[in-house]
């Protein structure tokens, strides 16, 4: 990853390092309101069965970490070349030691219904109105919406349910899911989320986000 070295690299409460999980130069990401327009934005996960999660505080980043680097540099003095101290992994969702490039194009999707913002932009119960269908019909509609597993904005996936409060309204930062075309695995099959209050985004503050794993 990319990483100064002079400044101390995220570990977790115990001391043992966390794992780039990903990273995007927001300069090769097309213009995204509130999005940055540039600097180097990573998440990092811990090592351990929940992934780095706190499953009563999801917002608890002692086991996961963004970090953003407003400038560049690429200069190969001023940058950790070595990182040796990255024991074998037992854990993480994706192949440690193996890295993929992250490309992005723009796209339009439609919310899905497990997506919170669907009973605010759709109404309660809309799907009632189809009677003794209804069920019939919700399962048809989230396969026709169905939206991409890894992304930046948009609507959220989620294999069981919105955590988020719609009292607090969050943007999606990141999301990536399992795939077997890059050795990704979110407990069976699940997907990963990272929330964020659009204020804090449009700030490039990245210090309160929510972080969300679910699976089947």
């Amino acid at each position: 990853p990319y990483w100064p070295a002079q400044m101390k690299y995220p570990t977790a409460p115990d001391g043992s390092p966390l794992w780039l999980l990903a990273q995007a130069n927001f300069e090769e990401v097309p213009a995204l309101h509130p999005f940055p327009s540039q600097g180097l934005l990573q998440i990092f996960i811990h090592d351990d069965s929940l992934y780095g999660l706190n499953l009563d505080d999801p917002f608890d980043q002692s086991r996961f970490r963004l970090v953003y680097h407003p400038a560049i540099r690429r200069d190969d003095t001023f940058l950790l070349n070595s990182f040796g101290f990255l024991e074998d992994a037992r854990y993480l969702p994706i192949e440690a030691g193996v890295s993929y490039p992250l490309s992005f194009q723009l796209g339009h999707e439609l919310v899905p219904p497990s997506d919170y913002q669907f009973d605010q932009l759709l109404g309660e119960g809309f799907f009632e109105v189809f009677g003794e269908e209804q069920w019939e019909v919700r399962n048809r509609y989230s396969r026709a919406v169905l939206n991409a597993p890894h992304k930046m904005g948009g609507y959220a996936f989620f294999c069981q349910e919105d955590p988020r409060n719609p009292g607090e309204p969050m943007e999606l930062l990141f999301q990536l899911g399992s795939s077997d075309q890059f050795n990704c695995m979110w407990g069976d099959m699940g997907v990963a989320n990272f929330f964020i209050c659009r204020d804090a985004l449009q700030k490039a503050n990245f210090s309160r986000v929510m972080y969300n794993w679910d699976c089947y």
